[in-house]
């Protein structure tokens, strides 16, 4: 039951996992810049094919991601409601025009530009998160580091976020240990009893959670100094992997991808798509 809802690397043999960290590292902030800069409609829903073809040759499991997919979906629709309610008609504002679909109470009308907005900012999540999901999913920590190290990060940071993304999977571990122990105690935590009585009776596992946590960051910093981490200006990777001839096919895909949202921002001059000229 654990490994379900674990939120970290998965270990696979797919074309995506037989790619470098860094490749991986490289292509997933190149194609999450570009995402977040384009405002082409066009564009972005080509990525997000993309990016879902490539989420489907990784075989995540759907049991280890789907909570955190329902809790983006429901951030996704408070933002996308948030942008609506304190900016009603941004969407007129950036496409210079006012297209009235159903009128409203004061400013809060529905116009088809903002809708046209907003449809832009929800495919940005769906273009990124498989993304980010893939990145983490199918990356060793240690190779992560690795990768880290290579593209000019300090291995001393690369190493501390190693470790963080170790700890992910050993926190929950936890947690659901003390759930199970809590419930065997009778103090019901499952889905029989209310939302409720379920978040207070985990926010008192939380903190003694956090406590033993610190106590094993503590433990570990010190070992780390005891054998002289950090001493050295550089260091070797156990879990370093070369340049492939994959790695390079994917690097030059993306970028060519990232060369033609840069291409449409000249041809739309400026980063929106605007269908309403």
């Amino acid at each position: 039951m654990n490994e379900s809802n674990t939120f970290g690397y998965v270990k696979n043999d797919t074309i995506i996992h037989r790619l470098s960290g860094s490749t991986k590292l490289i292509t997933f902030i190149l194609l999450s810049l570009i995402v977040m800069t384009s405002y082409d409609t066009r564009f972005l829903i080509g990525v997000t094919i993309f990016s879902l073809y490539i989420f489907f040759l990784s075989k995540i499991p759907w049991k280890n991601i789907r909570v955190m997919i329902y809790f983006v979906l429901v951030f996704s629709i408070l933002n996308l409601i948030t942008i609506y309610l304190f900016e009603p008609e941004y969407g007129v504002q950036l496409y210079n025009s006012r297209t009235v679909l159903f009128e409203g109470i004061g400013r809060y009308t529905i116009t088809a530009e903002q809708l046209f907005y907003e449809l832009n900012v929800a495919i940005k999540y769906f273009s990124t998160i498989p993304l980010a999901l893939i990145f983490v999913f199918t990356t060793n920590p240690s190779e992560f580091a690795s990768s880290l190290n290579r593209v000019g990060v300090s291995y001393r940071i690369s190493y501390a976020v190693s470790l963080a993304l170790r700890y992910i999977p050993d926190i929950q571990d936890n947690f659901f240990e003390i759930r199970q122990a809590q419930q065997a105690r009778g103090l019901e935590m499952s889905q029989k009893t209310t939302l409720i009585n379920r978040i207070k009776r985990s926010a008192q596992i939380i903190m003694p959670l956090i406590f033993s946590s610190l106590e094993r960051i503590e433990v570990i910093s010190q070992a780390m100094e005891l054998r002289r981490f950090g001493r050295n200006s550089s260091r070797t990777w156990y879990r370093y992997r070369p340049f492939t001839s994959k790695d390079i096919i994917a690097i030059v895909i993306v970028i060519f991808i990232v060369v033609i949202g840069i291409c449409l921002f000249f041809i739309n001059d400026g980063r929106f798509y605007n269908p309403f000229q």
